[in-house]
C-alpha cells in the first residue's frame, strides 16, 4: 500500500490500440491504488471524448497536450532528432524533471530505449540498460533481463545485470533476499564461455550481496522457478522468452484441438472448465505485460503495443510498485557498494547521446530491439 501519492507519466499515443487502451488501462488500475495520479501526454482531442467516458479516470488525471507521436517504423536515431516533442519524449522528460515518478509506454521499443537512455542517462556505475520482465514458473514469477536490448554482453554487463535483477525482484515481487543464477548450458562451474565463468566468479565473491547467488542454472529452471532471476544477455534472453511464449500457444492451440476431437472429448472439457480457467489466467501475458528498462536514472517500463486494457494496466502497476519501493534509488545505494569492491568492472564512462548526430552512443544493435 502506497503511503503517499505516486505520479505516473503516459505515453497516451504509444501502441496499436492508444490512446483507448491507455484509458482504459488507467481505469483498471486506479482501484487498486487509489493514491495514483497520471500524466496524460498526448492528442487532448482525442483523449477529451474518452475521458468524458470514464469520469473517475478523469479525476486522476492531467492531460498534456502534444499532436505528435512517434511511429511504429520510427528508426531511435530518428525519433531522437525529431521526435522533441512527442508523447513519448515529453512523458520521459516528465520523469527527469521530477514530475513523475516513472513512465510508461506501448510505443516503438527502440525509440523509447534510445529517449529513455538520452533523457535519463544511466545510474552511475552501469554501463548498458536491460530489459527485463517477469515469466511465469512453478513457484510464482521469475524475473528474467536482458530480453533483447544488448545482443552481446561481457562479464561486466552480466554483473550489473544481476544486481539490477535482485533489486527489481525485491520492489516487485517481494523476494528478499532475492536468488539470482546465470542461464548456462550446464551447471558444472566448468561449463559456459570464459564470459559466463568470469560472471560467475564475481558474483560469487561478492561480499554481503543483498541476494543469493545460486550458480549457474539451466533452461528448464527458468518455468522451475530455481531462482527468482534469470540472468542472461540479450540474444540468449530474447530467444528464451520468445520460445517460451511461442510453447505457450503452441500448448493452447493442442488443448482447443483435443477438447473438440471428439464428443467425449467436448464432455470432458465441460467438467474441466474451471480448472482450464485457472490455467488459462495462469498463462495469461497480459499479466506478465511490462518490459523494465533496468539501469536508467528513472523508471520506464514498456507494455507491448498489441496489448488491451488489462495488459497496460498490469503494465502500470508494475510500475507504481518499482516507484513506491524508491527502488532507483536502492540501486544506487548497491551500485556504490559493490564499485568499491571493484566487482563491477564498468568503465565509469555513460556514452553520450547526440540527437542531432546519426552517431548517437546506444548500442549498435538498438535500432532492432523488438518487444
Amino acid at each position: 500500500m502506497m503511503s503517499k501519492d505516486v505520479v505516473i507519466a503516459l505515453d497516451a499515443m504509444g501502441g496499436d490500440h492508444a490512446p483507448d487502451i491507455v484509458i482504459k488501462g488507467v481505469d483498471i488500475v486506479r482501484v487498486q491504488f487509489p493514491q495514483a495520479r497520471f500524466l496524460l501526454f498526448g492528442d487532448e482531442k482525442r483523449l477529451a471524448p474518452l475521458l468524458d467516458a470514464h469520469p473517475g479516470v478523469k479525476e486522476v488525471c492531467e492531460v498534456r497536450h502534444t499532436d505528435q507521436a512517434i511511429k511504429g517504423e520510427d528508426k531511435p536515431s530518428q525519433a531522437l532528432r525529431k521526435g522533441r516533442q512527442s508523447s513519448m519524449r515529453l512523458a520521459i522528460d516528465a520523469v527527469r524533471e521530477g514530475e513523475a515518478g516513472g513512465v510508461v509506454s506501448a510505443g516503438n521499443t527502440g525509440a523509447l530505449m534510445a529517449m529513455a537512455k538520452f533523457s535519463l542517462r544511466t545510474l552511475p556505475g552501469i554501463d548498458r540498460p536491460a530489459i527485463a520482465s517477469m515469466l511465469p514458473s512453478l513457484k510464482g514469477e521469475t524475473v528474467m533481463l536482458d530480453l533483447g536490448a544488448n545482443v552481446e554482453c561481457d562479464a561486466d554487463n552480466l554483473v550489473q545485470f544481476a544486481v539490477m535483477g535482485a533489486d527489481f525482484a525485491r520492489a516487485v515481487l517481494g523476494r528478499v533476499p532475492p536468488r539470482v543464477g546465470l542461464l548456462n548450458v550446464g551447471v558444472e562451474e566448468l561449463k559456459g564461455s570464459d564470459t559466463i565463468r568470469e560472471a560467475g566468479d564475481r558474483l560469487r565473491s561478492m561480499e554481503n550481496p543483498p541476494f543469493e547467488y545460486c550458480g549457474f542454472i539451466e533452461g528448464d529452471d527458468i518455468t522451475r522457478g530455481t531462482v527468482d532471476v534469470v540472468v542472461t544477455d540479450g540474444f540468449t534472453g530474447n530467444v528464451a522468452l520468445k520460445t517460451a511464449e511461442g510453447v505457450a500457444s503452441l500448448f493452447a492451440n493442442f488443448l482447443r484441438v483435443g477438447f473438440k476431437s471428439s464428443l467425449l472429448s467436448k464432455l470432458g472439457y465441460l467438467l474441466a472448465r474451471g480448472g482450464l480457467r485457472i490455467l488459462k489466467d495462469r498463462l495469461d501475458p497480459r499479466g506478465y505485460n511490462g518490459g523494465v528498462f533496468l539501469g536508467l536514472n528513472g523508471v520506464c517500463v514498456k507494455s507491448h503495443g498489441g496489448t488491451d486494457a488489462l495488459g497496460f494496466a498490469n503494465a502500470i502497476a508494475v510500475t507504481i510498485e518499482m516507484v513506491s519501493e524508491g527502488m532507483i534509488d536502492k540501486m544506487i545505494a548497491h551500485f556504490k557498494a559493490f564499485d568499491a569492491q571493484g566487482k563491477l568492472g564498468h568503465n565509469g564512462d555513460t556514452p553520450s547521446v547526440d540527437p542531432d548526430s546519426d552517431e548517437d552512443g546506444l548500442p549498435a544493435d538498438t535500432e532492432k530491439v523488438k518487444q
